[in-house]
């Protein structure tokens, strides 16, 4: 289901889905470059299945419109490249305000993010202090993107546990930046772990683009997911 939550350019949709049974948590789901697709209602779902209050919001709620097709990627750069840092925290805070008037503390909140997303997540883990953060191959590492600093400087700077999946067939995320990524993230005083799968292209989780889902894959990132969240995250 979609709610609408309030930021200072207006109402934002966010994609909810809840437990069937009390909530061991709330996680907030950036979505990949395309959007609040179907694929990220599903990993909210999952989420919901395992026990946590997922929401997703609409990052490209400031534009007319918000949900593109995988294969129009000309259609998306000019809307990732609207974005900008003053509207992703605003959309962050939005966000995160929502499942604290569920009755979520931030060491009970936690936030992972796909593709553009991923990169998002990993702001937030170096910017606030949450309870759990997951980022899948999330971009620019060297070079930040978006308006966001690069990946490097907020993994030097993270206060949230953070888990890092990545894919060594991404041509998009060189196999280097993962490793200086894990190397400062390895400094900081916050737990932090990096996996790379060997055969993983960008996209890997993403069963609605048979061109890069992998099963196998996907399955264990998701598993690495759910345990990083149930390891970390304030008990309710």
């Amino acid at each position: 289901m979609y709610t609408a939550v309030s930021t200072p350019d207006g109402p934002m949709d966010l994609y909810v889905a809840l437990p069937d049974h009390e909530p061991r948590g709330g996680i907030v789901v950036i979505q990949e470059a395309f959007g609040v697709t179907a694929h990220i209602e599903s990993v909210c779902e999952l989420l919901a299945a395992a026990g946590h209050v997922a929401v997703a919001p609409e990052l490209f709620h400031r534009q007319d419109r918000r949900v593109f097709p995988y294969d129009d990627i000309p259609a998306v750069m000019p809307a990732m490249g609207a974005l900008t840092l003053e509207g992703i925290d605003a959309d962050l805070d939005a966000a995160f305000a929502h499942l604290a008037a569920l009755g979520f503390a931030p060491s009970q909140t936690g936030i992972v993010g796909f593709c553009m997303g991923g990169s998002v997540t990993l702001y937030a883990a170096g910017t606030r202090r949450l309870g759990a953060a997951v980022t899948f191959y999330g971009g620019g590492i060297a070079k930040g993107r978006f308006g966001l600093p690069a990946g490097l400087e907020s993994g030097a700077a993270l206060c949230s546990p953070w888990l890092g999946l990545y894919g060594d067939r991404d041509l998009s995320i060189p196999i280097d930046d993962v490793e200086q990524l894990r190397a400062v993230a390895a400094e900081c005083a916050v737990d932090s772990d990096v996996v790379r799968y060997a055969n993983g292209l960008h996209g890997f989780n993403c069963d609605d683009r048979p061109d890069v889902f992998d099963a196998e894959i996907a399955a264990s990132a998701r598993e690495r997911m759910v345990e990083w969240f149930d390891r970390h995250l304030a008990r309710v």
